[in-house]
């Protein structure tokens, strides 16, 4: 509980708990929405590609402006826009619209402010608590964020079932609506305690724009293979072993359990990476980082074979929740390593070219489950993938010894020559 010491983590993690759960409501009418007005399910995944695609063009603006600009202000300025996006939800939904490509568009906006939220969110975290604290600080937020992460869509369900027009006239807000409200809510919360933190970061990055200083975050990433080998460790392993897109099959054609047993499995991965956060919360990791995260990644390879075997639910669901606890260990330590391991001044440009390694390992694994479940069927597809995983495993550390013999989570010891790293990132 060391990183709750600090007033400002605390009450950046109290907004962030609260605009997740709304968030995650939020995503589950919209989701509702669209598909009652086309029944259509590919129109379900352009929603996820319309909040993905502004992450991907503007990667590289969206690190430079957490570096150039006091990241409190940023966070603030995306959020704001966040309200506008939900509010045009809620005039949406009281108008009864029967169009999606408005839809998308205020999806697309709402991505946006994420792509620029999210690197400058990343940067924030360090200037909340004292460095000797921050592992702490990590592996708290991983256990709020998977909890709102479990609670946010149930809630969305419920707020979107609920007979509101019983108690007071809401016209036409019933339903999706109701929900779009709540989320306001949540977001001017946010925007409320974030507002009230006393942090000022201020500028970082000193520099006039140019394209070696916009290129600086690739840079430094590839000039440290401990950095390297993290984020392309993640990017191949979730790419290969992830197994959500295919849960649907599993639920219906495999386990025979139905809608209630696919909320079962969803909700599995994310109960054993709370319940990991906060058995690391009171035990962290104090030496042989590296070598722990590779076993954690071997684990998460074999539990996912074990998932794609079994014809029990019970089974899988053990599976699954071993597999969110070894993944949630290997998500601590990588957070870890990319603030640690980074300079202040170039900490949102490095997250934003982690958050292009992870959305891609997300959106694409999707693709690939989907593409090799049609090729071989689910069952093979998920096998092969927790084998590819532990394939990945072994190689990487080989490729990477710096990434396996990390010891202890400190920036001493992760940067043993930060001036050398930073001229190469920052040299034409």
């Amino acid at each position: 509980m060391e990183a709750f010491a600090s007033s400002d983590f605390r009450r950046y993690q109290l907004a962030r708990s609260a605009v997740i759960l709304g968030a995650e409501a939020q995503a589950v009418a919209v989701a509702w929405q669209i598909y009652s007005i086309t029944h259509r399910a590919i129109d379900l995944g352009y929603t996820g590609l319309a909040l993905f695609l502004p992450g991907l063009l503007f990667l590289l603006p969206s690190g430079h402006v957490a570096d150039r600009f006091d990241r409190r202000h940023v966070i603030l300025l995306c959020y704001t826009l966040q309200v506008f996006c939900t509010v045009t939800l809620v005039v949406f939904a009281r108008s009864g619209m029967q169009q999606i490509f408005p839809i998308y568009a205020v999806l697309f906006m709402v991505g946006t402010g994420r792509a620029f939220s999210g690197p400058a969110s990343s940067a924030f975290i360090p200037h909340l608590v004292p460095e000797e604290h921050f592992v702490n600080a990590v592996t708290w937020g991983g256990a709020i964020f998977q909890f709102a992460n479990i609670t946010g869509p149930a809630l969305g369900g419920v707020l979107f079932t609920l007979p509101f027009d019983r108690w007071w006239p809401t016209g036409r807000l019933e339903g999706g609506g109701v929900v779009y409200l709540f989320a306001v809510a949540t977001e001017l919360l946010f925007l409320a305690l974030v507002s009230s933190l006393s942090v000022r970061p201020g500028r970082m990055e000193h520099r006039a724009v140019s394209m070696q200083v916009l290129l600086a975050g690739f840079k430094y990433v590839w000039s440290l293979p401990l950095l390297l080998g993290a984020f392309s460790l993640d990017l191949f392993v979730m790419l290969l072993g992830g197994a959500v897109a295919l849960m649907p099959i599993f639920a219906s054609e495999i386990l025979h359990t139905g809608p209630r047993g696919l909320g079962m499995l969803r909700a599995a991965p994310a109960l054993g990476a709370v319940s990991m956060s906060l058995v690391m919360a009171r035990f962290p990791i104090v030496r042989r980082a590296g070598h722990k995260m590779f076993i954690c990644v071997s684990i998460f390879g074999i539990a996912t074979i074990l998932f794609g075997i079994s014809r029990s639910l019970w089974i899988s669901l053990l599976a699954l929740a071993v597999g969110g606890a070894a993944d949630t260990i290997s998500v601590i330590i990588r957070g870890s390593l990319l603030q640690l391991a980074t300079p202040q001044e170039m900490r949102g440009r490095v997250s934003a070219v982690n958050s292009l390694f992870i959305g891609a390992s997300n959106e694409l694994g999707q693709f690939e489950s989907g593409v090799t479940a049609q090729w071989w069927g689910a069952v093979r597809a998920t096998i092969f993938g927790g084998v590819g995983a532990l394939v990945v495993a072994g190689v990487w550390a080989g490729l990477f010894p710096s990434l396996r013999r990390v010891d202890g989570l400190n920036s001493a010891s992760l940067r043993p020559q930060p001036d050398d790293a930073l001229k190469a990132a920052t040299e034409s």
